[in-house]
């Protein structure tokens, strides 16, 4: 597969990025003040000549409880494992909530009622009783996975099952909806620097048993490495100056051969006086020196600015 890099790196003038993104940061949103496609927070609604008040009512990542599901919302399987849509009022990326009946982060939570009629699974009898199915809604405004899979990212490698290392976890928003991708019975491991967010990571952990809380620094692998094995694939969000280096130095202590790199670069924070197109392009070019053969980049606009996701596979080299 070729290399296909998408997107302009640092376009300032796509989807009015700061002040317009439909409700992102609670900036005037257009004309009217439109509700955005995962309502984070509502814009203020109406132009110069409309009367004052906040639009959309504060949802996404601050939502409270549930979301209303039911008959309404239609839950359809994404081309990703693990992964759905919720189609309803407003579509919205989900993943099976692995605890149900609680959050993580105030996201909203959709509970859907779901029957088998499958007679291999009732035995020819009568169909089983409807059970209900928690979804969570997974915001691209908090999560750069999510906004790089509703950026047309042709391959994530996380899937059910898989193991994950995951450096730069934080306070483990993220790393939780990877958690229900992988489900029970794959693994996460989640590197994170900061005390402070580690405590909120471990706090996570305890009920989402797949995750393991790792409050070290990605620089140094050997001080984990009794803790991770051999992993599927490496997800990346460090936002540091070497951070190509830091995958590197993970990919060649635990990724296997032909394993997945997933990295969510910054522009500013590598090189804040360079044009962010000329900083994705250097980037990747370091991953090649490191044996990981990149596949794809996109920009994370309007979710992000400045960003971008580049995947690709190590390819160790042959002796």
């Amino acid at each position: 597969m070729a290399f296909t890099p998408r997107g302009r790196g640092g376009d300032r003038g796509r989807g009015g990025d700061r002040g317009g993104r439909g409700g992102s940061r609670g900036g005037p949103g257009g004309a009217r003040g439109g509700r955005g496609g995962f309502g984070d927070r509502g814009g203020r609604g109406g132009g110069r000549g409309a009367p004052r008040g906040r639009g959309a009512p504060r949802g996404g990542g601050r939502g409270r409880g549930g979301a209303k599901g039911g008959a309404r919302t239609i839950i359809e399987p994404h081309r990703f494992p693990g992964i759905f849509i919720a189609r309803g009022k407003e579509d919205m990326l989900v993943t099976k909530n692995l605890t149900p009946g609680e959050s993580v982060y105030g996201e909203k939570r959709i509970s859907v009622e779901s029957s088998s009629m499958d007679k291999s699974v009732t035995n020819g009898d009568a169909a089983a009783p409807a059970t209900k199915i928690e979804y969570r809604v997974w915001n691209p405004f908090r999560s750069k996975l999510a906004a790089g899979i509703l950026g047309g990212l042709d391959e994530i490698f996380i899937k059910p099952s898989a193991k994950v290392l995951y450096l730069g976890a934080a306070s483990g928003t993220s790393v939780s909806h990877v958690a229900d991708v992988v489900g029970p019975t794959g693994t996460v491991f989640a590197v994170e620097f900061s005390h402070r967010s580690g405590r909120d990571l471990i706090n996570m952990a305890t009920h989402r048993t797949n995750v393991i809380p790792i409050i070290e620094d990605a620089r140094q692998p050997l001080r984990y490495r009794m803790l991770v094995g051999m992993v599927d694939v490496i997800f990346a969000d460090v936002a540091q100056p070497d951070q190509a280096r830091i995958v590197a130095m993970n990919a060649h202590m635990f990724l296997k051969v032909g394993g997945g790199v997933v990295i969510s670069i910054k522009a500013n924070c590598i090189d804040s006086t360079a044009a962010p197109e000329q900083v994705f392009a250097q980037e990747v070019q370091k991953l090649k020196a490191e044996k990981i053969k990149p596949f794809e980049q996109i920009t994370l606009e309007p979710f992000e600015r400045d960003h971008c996701i580049v995947t690709g596979r190590y390819v160790r080299a042959s002796t």
